[in-house]
């Protein structure tokens, strides 16, 4: 779907100098349509995106329709 898809670029996007100048984690709760847990983790072993938990605590964590995450990184 759109979330899972959106996702995929951001992991292919995912550089070693973003993880260097972000040092952040980020958990998405979405509801809707692919809905669930997701993260960006621009924190450790060179970053990393997808479904379920992040392997470390998260520094921010926001709530939204998938419907508005697709929209915010498209």
């Amino acid at each position: 779907g759109p979330v899972a898809e959106t996702f995929q670029v951001i992991q292919g996007a995912v550089t070693e100098e973003y993880v260097r100048n972000t040092q952040g984690v980020f958990q998405f709760e979405l509801s809707g349509d692919d809905g669930g847990t997701w993260y960006i983790d621009l924190k450790t072993n060179g970053g990393n995106a997808g479904f379920g938990k992040p392997p470390v605590a998260a520094d921010v964590v926001m709530s939204m329709s998938s419907a508005d995450f697709v929209k915010m990184f498209t």
